[in-house]
């Protein structure tokens, strides 16, 4: 592979990766199936050309599938804490790479590197959960109205997961998914971002390895690179009981109809539209670190980066001051480089998206109080950076309902009791990520009731952005009710079967039927 181009430190990232030879199409992934059209991937921090990457074609992904199923067959009969030893040793090779794993992240998807490891960091803490997970996957007795009869549920593997992620998580929401599926005894597919595909290149090489070193299937884990026709090998497959995708609302109701067709089952996670609602009793200073972060952090391409401030209009002047006066001192550059705070959108497609919703703003009466722009020149050359907004506007505007992934921040003004911010609140489609900055008590604790924030995520005193491994992540409304990486949510990855054994020599039937003859 030519690295004339990139910078020397992912030279060094990508050799360390075990990345070569990509953009002759040659696949350095174990169990990477790819004899299609290339994928070119440019970095957004530069414009240089990272590698090329063979998509698959279908009797490539025949060829998957039929590789997982085979390795289905084996893994699905290792005992639960074996395959968590594997997630171990997979965790302890993020570990050995996370710097190069980061800065790859950073550099292909345009994110701070402080959030590039962050997002390795994640990888490696949901396989500490997994690990632990592995030894606690319970059912449940309970006693049945026949003597002699006992009742339990387990639970048992799926077979194969499907994995369709995003670029703005190119590596992080894979692990959330495979960590997990992986201690339940499935096997994954994955297709990554067609943005981002040397990171899924990167983290099957790492897969891989653990795999051979463990004498395990290859099957375990596999790729397929390709726009959403690859997609659509796997959400109309049969043989994939299981879709796990993230990505805009569109694609997920696309996902959500071609698998219910099948009857299959969906895990999705879409988009966020995300408020931070400030009151009166709010710690100001707490307030605008969270905002900016929420609304600045990754340039606005997290799902639950921060779109409005929902302000009480006793604190609303002051709030805005402290925010436009914190926005002329964001720096943004090269994202390798640590004193920049924001990076570059994903593509010149996404900055087109931005400059036509900051048009749109103007053209529903909101008011730009900074107003976002395409920076050229001084470092700018691959047109993918841009300044963040500001803007005054009406919650009902059709721009504020629908999320633009992109640093725009609105502004909305609330008088009155809490109620109404949080009707405010809810009053989009999306249901992701919600955040109230208080010190009130009583405002905090009915934010969080059921008469509180609709969302699957509410915050008290911290931002909408950013989430621990532990927690299920997730929403409701149109961003699709999945949920990831903590909590119970392994339990999406197995099938529940409920089981009752006679150990009598009579054959009672349930609800005192008689069946005499």
């Amino acid at each position: 592979m030519s690295t004339s181009t990139i910078q020397p430190v992912i030279a060094s990232a990508l050799s360390k990766l075990g990345i070569q030879a990509v953009n002759q199409g040659t696949s350095t992934g174990s169990n990477y199936f790819g004899n299609g059209s290339l994928i070119e991937s440019y970095s957004p921090v530069d414009g240089a050309l990272i590698g090329k990457v063979s998509t698959t074609t279908a009797d490539d992904y025949k060829k998957v599938i039929t590789t997982a199923q085979n390795a289905f067959l084996e893994f699905r009969l290792i005992p639960a804490p074996k395959r968590g030893e594997l997630v171990r040793q997979f965790g302890d090779k993020l570990r050995e790479l996370k710097q190069p794993l980061g800065e790859l992240v950073s550099y292909e998807m345009g994110k701070s590197l402080q959030e590039g490891l962050g997002e390795v960091q994640e990888m490696i803490d949901i396989c500490d959960f997994a690990v632990g997970l592995s030894r606690q996957l319970h059912g449940f007795t309970m006693h049945s109205e026949r003597p002699g009869h006992r009742m339990y549920e387990q639970y048992h593997p799926l077979g194969i997961v499907g994995i369709i992620s995003a670029f703005n998580f190119p590596v992080a929401v894979w692990a959330w998914n495979t960590a997990l599926a992986w201690v339940s005894g499935d096997v994954c597919v994955w297709k990554p971002s067609e943005k981002t595909p040397l990171c899924g290149i990167a983290c099957q090489n790492i897969i891989a390895e653990v795999l051979k070193n463990n004498n395990l299937p290859e099957g375990i884990s596999c790729l397929i690179n390709g726009d959403y026709k690859v997609g659509e090998l796997m959400t109309s497959d049969k043989n994939i009981p299981l879709i796990s995708a993230t990505g805009s609302i569109r694609m997920g109701k696309i996902v959500a109809q071609k698998v219910a067709e099948r009857l299959g089952k969906s895990l999705l996670e879409l988009g966020g539209n995300n408020a931070i609602i400030i009151t009166p009793n709010a710690d100001l200073e707490m307030t605008i670190i969270g905002a900016l972060f929420g609304a600045v952090g990754t340039a606005g391409q997290r799902c639950t980066s921060t779109r409005r401030l929902i302000i009480h209009e006793a604190v609303y002047d002051e709030v805005k001051e402290k925010l436009i006066k914190a926005y002329k001192q964001i720096r943004i550059g090269n994202p390798l480089d640590s004193k920049f705070h924001m990076g570059p959108l994903i593509d010149n497609d996404a900055v087109k998206t931005y400059l036509n919703a900051i048009k749109k703003v103007k053209e529903e009466g909101g008011k730009l109080l900074v107003e976002g722009s395409q920076l050229q020149g001084n470092g700018f050359e691959s047109g993918c950076y841009v300044s963040p907004s500001i803007a005054e506007v009406e919650n009902h505007f059709e721009i504020v309902q629908h999320e633009t992934f992109a640093p725009l921040l609105f502004l909305i003004k609330y008088s009155g009791s809490v109620e109404n911010a949080i009707a405010l609140q809810n009053g989009v489609v999306q249901g992701l990520s919600s955040a109230i900055m208080t010190t009130n008590m009583r405002e905090a604790e009915l934010f969080l009731s059921h008469a509180g924030s609709d969302c699957g995520i509410a915050n008290v005193n911290i931002g909408t952005s950013g989430a621990e491994i532990g927690g299920a992540f997730g929403g409701e409304k149109e961003t699709g009710g999945g949920r990831e990486s903590g909590s119970d949510a392994w339990k999406v990855y197995m099938r529940r079967q409920t089981n009752t054994i006679n150990y009598t020599t009579e054959l009672p039937l349930a609800q005192g039927i008689k069946f005499d003859f």
